[in-house]
This record gives C-alpha cells, sequence and structure tokens, in this order.
C-alpha cells in the first residue's frame, strides 16, 4: 500500500484537519446511502516546450481539494472543493446527503485489502534540475536539425505530474496512493522540393524524468519522429475499398481501445447502450482473441495501485479465445449488475466523479510471426501508426485515420500512403481477425483516454493482426 505518512502530511498535519474527525463527518454524511467515499488530491505538475529554438513555454502548478460522492440507488450526489478544512467538508456532506431517499437497499461492501504499492513517494518534479530540462530540450533541437538537412522545425515537450490520494469511506476503510507520471514528446517538420511532412513520437510512464533524459532515450524520440516524417516525404495518395488490412503490435492497440473497450465499460452495458450489451458468454471474436485490461503493471501509464474509489486494480480478461468473458466495473454499476469492482472507477481529478474506465487494455499474442502474416495479403493496407479516431459506442461504428501506412502487394510492403482511414464496426471487426502474431507489445506511453469530459492516463497494445476485411477510405482519384 502506497506510503500513509506521505498522505497522512499532506492532508491532515499540513492543513490541521483530523484524521478521526473527518472520518466521521465523512460516516454522518453518508449514512443511509448504499456507497459514496471522499476522495482527498494533492497533485505538482509541470511542462516546458521548446520550439523553433527557443523555450516558447514553461509552467508549474500545484493543485489540492476534495470531493465527496453519496450514492442511493442510480442516484450520485457530489461535491467538491479547493479548500480542505473539516468545515468545507462538513458543507458539501449536507449537500450529497440529499440523495439518500433513493436508496436502493443494498449496501455496498467496502473493498478489500490493496495491490501492493506500485510507487513510493519520491516526487519526481525537483529530483532533475530545471537548468537540466530545459538544456535536454535544446540538444534534442539541435539533434534533429543536424541529422538531416530536410528537417526545418523541431517542437520538443517534457512534462510531469505528482499526485498524491487519499480515500475514506463511511465504514472507516481509507487507503492511499502516490503517482508519478512523466512524458517526453518530439516532433519534427521535414521539408524536400517544396514538400512539407511531418512525424512525431512520444514516449512515458508512471516514473522519473532520469529514464528519458538519457542520451540514448531522447535520440531514440528523435530518430523516430525523424523516421515518420521522411517516410511520410515518399507517401502516395491511398486508395479507396474493401481489403485485408494488418495491423502494427503496440500502438495500433488504440482501435482496440476505442472500438472494443468502451463497448466493455460497466456503465454501458448496465444500460444496455453498448453493442456488446446481453452477450457475456457468447462468442463475439475469432478464435484466438484474447483481450485484457491490466492496472497492476509497474511503471505503465495507465496503471495505478488503487482505482479512485480506493478498490485495488486488477487484471481483467475481457474477451477469451473469442468469448466475453467480462466488464470493466466501478463500485456503483458492480453493485447494480451483482457483479464484482474490478478496480477500474477512476476520474480525472477530486472535482470530478468517478466511472468506469480502462486502465492497460491489449489483446494477447498469437503464434505467428509478423512476416507470415504480411506474406499472407495479395493485396492490402499495412497501418502501423494511428492518429485521431471516432467510434459510436451503441452501434461499434468506427473510423480511424493512420498517419503511417503501406501499400501490401504480394505479400510484400510496398510503398507509403497518406490519407488512409479504416471504417468498419468494432464488434464486426474482431470477428474478421484471421491471424495473430507473437509480437505483442505496448504502446511507448502517451495514451489519454476521454470520457464524459474527463481525460485519464491509459495505456494500449496488441500484437501484429490480419482482419479479412475493412473497408478503407483512400484520398487517390
Amino acid at each position: 500500500m502506497a506510503d500513509i505518512k506521505t498522505t497522512d502530511t499532506l492532508f491532515f498535519d499540513k492543513t490541521g484537519m483530523d484524521k478521526g474527525s473527518v472520518s466521521r463527518i465523512v460516516s454522518n454524511a453518508l449514512q443511509g446511502c448504499d456507497d459514496g467515499e471522499l476522495y482527498l488530491e494533492y497533485c505538482q505538475s509541470e511542462s516546458f516546450t521548446f520550439d523553433d529554438g527557443r523555450i516558447k513555454n514553461a509552467s508549474f502548478d500545484t493543485s489540492q481539494g476534495f470531493g465527496l460522492r453519496a450514492v442511493a440507488g442510480e442516484t450520485t450526489g457530489f461535491a467538491h472543493s479547493t479548500t480542505l478544512t473539516e468545515q468545507s467538508i462538513a458543507r458539501a456532506g449536507e449537500t450529497v446527503r440529499a440523495v439518500r431517499a433513493g436508496r436502493g437497499g443494498t449496501l455496498a461492501d467496502p473493498p478489500s485489502g490493496t495491490n501492493q504499492q506500485l510507487y513510493t513517494d519520491e516526487n519526481p518534479l525537483p529530483i532533475v534540475p530545471f537548468d537540466m530540462k530545459v538544456s535536454t530540450l535544446a540538444e534534442i533541437d539541435a539533434y534533429a536539425r543536424a541529422k538531416d538537412p530536410r528537417v526545418k522545425q523541431v517542437s520538443a515537450s517534457l512534462s510531469g505530474s505528482w499526485q498524491a490520494v487519499h480515500i475514506l469511506r463511511p465504514d472507516g476503510y481509507n487507503v492511499s496512493d502516490i503517482r508519478p507520471l512523466v512524458r517526453l514528446n518530439v516532433s519534427v517538420i521535414v521539408e524536400d522540393k517544396g514538400r512539407m511532412e511531418s512525424g512525431s513520437f512520444g514516449t512515458g510512464g508512471r516514473v522519473t524524468y532520469g529514464e528519458f533524459l538519457k542520451t540514448e532515450s531522447w535520440q531514440g524520440a528523435v530518430d523516430e519522429a525523424l523516421r515518420q516524417a521522411l517516410v511520410n516525404l515518399e507517401a502516395v495518395e491511398a486508395p479507396g475499398g474493401e481489403m485485408e488490412v494488418v495491423l502494427g503490435a503496440g500502438w495500433p492497440g488504440i482501435l482496440l481501445h476505442e472500438a472494443v473497450g468502451h463497448g466493455l465499460e460497466g456503465d454501458f452495458n448496465r444500460k444496455k447502450t453498448s453493442a456488446f450489451s446481453n452477450l457475456m458468454g457468447q462468442r463475439v471474436a475469432s478464435k484466438g482473441v484474447t483481450v485484457v485490461d491490466d492496472g497492476t503493471f509497474h511503471d505503465r501509464r495507465g496503471s495505478l495501485t488503487v482505482d479512485d474509489e480506493g478498490t485495488p486494480t486488477s487484471r481483467t480478461v475481457l474477451i477469451e479465445d473469442g468469448i466475453l468473458t467480462g466488464y470493466l466495473q466501478d463500485r456503483l454499476n458492480a453493485r447494480l449488475m451483482n457483479m464484482r469492482p474490478t478496480g477500474n472507477g477512476r476520474r480525472q481529478s477530486y472535482a470530478h466523479h468517478p466511472m468506469p474506465r480502462m486502465t492497460n487494455t491489449f489483446m494477447l499474442g498469437g503464434n505467428r510471426h509478423p512476416d507470415e502474416i504480411i506474406s499472407s495479403v495479395k493485396k492490402g493496407l499495412y497501418a502501423v501508426n494511428f492518429g485521431g479516431g471516432q467510434v459510436d459506442i451503441t452501434s461499434g461504428k468506427f473510423v480511424f485515420s493512420a498517419t503511417e501506412a503501406y501499400m501490401i502487394e504480394n505479400g510484400k510492403i510496398g510503398r507509403p500512403v497518406k490519407g488512409a482511414t479504416l471504417i468498419g464496426n468494432g464488434p464486426d471487426a474482431m470477428t474478421k481477425i484471421s491471424m495473430i502474431g507473437n509480437d505483442m507489445k505496448l504502446d511507448p506511453g502517451v495514451g489519454t483516454c476521454g470520457k464524459d469530459g474527463q481525460g485519464v492516463p491509459c495505456g494500449v497494445g496488441q500484437p501484429t493482426l490480419k482482419i479479412e476485411q475493412l473497408t478503407v477510405g483512400g484520398t487517390a482519384v
């Protein structure tokens, strides 16, 4: 479990609040409710951007506050404030207890224990001096420009945050978590014969800055961003039509996250608005397809010791060998569906209420070599990286734009193409997976998941996959 002394100092010793008194306030406020909690949060964050040869932005922010939630049946009462005093929490209690009339009569059990602590209380922000962070970004700029004379613009950013949370429930259960998070991004624009193209690469995780300030790490990020930009310089317009599609390993798992993962969240299935509603125990994907959500990986961007309701994160098998076996659950939806919370109750901050969200969601590897998968395609598209996309949870329909893709001709990777979009239906696409690679990998640590106006860090991953038929939207005339 995370260091209780750290959070006790932040939320009680420094504020003058007494933990026992706060616990009694929470118990009184939530008496007669089915569930609820007090969520205390302290966060420091900073960011630096080096653009066009100079430092363009440097910011530092400290925030703190609480969110008090009461749950009765399906109704939620929620109040939050930046003022950490017993009086402020008591006033919030008067507000949220109004929902008690809707109590469903099923009192939620407290979380059982907690995971082993994933992160120490070491704050990554002050460890590396300001000058070193800025000078590293300047080195990135110089290195990228020296690599290739076609480089015209370089943008590099470094960001970090350190978050401490403490959760108190009305039954006296309380738990803490410490959550560091850092990220490095590099973007390059190249020009050749009047044509300009861009490439970018990001990496990060719940670690200190040290790993990403190593020369070999940031140089690797620059090399990859530049490689993508130069590939795009050679790209031709993508053709359209229905064809076989091969998805690369790692970051292309974002399609799985959006087109399938959201549809397996508990709230959508309880309300029967998901394309996967009422399909538990049924085949929803090809044989060999196993999809997992796991928030327990050390250092991964989507990993937490406990979720934002105090439930330990876990490894949840969502689809096993093509059969739907689980949903992602927070406490409210799990109780109403008579299921077990899976540690997926997440919120953006103390000012937001929790809801079912993914942590690190990925497909397990198969037994096919990636070369074998490519060689099996007579004519198709090989999509390696993705940008933005849109998904309709109810129907499962999706549209995703590929930022790096190649044509496959007679089993060989051909010219890079630009302007390719993948159009399809998530549940349908899962049944058309015919080959699964043995090269499963997770993304480099840059994912942020949006839902109902909230954003939370997440991870994705998958092996190389062959989908028998997808609609490719192209720009070729």
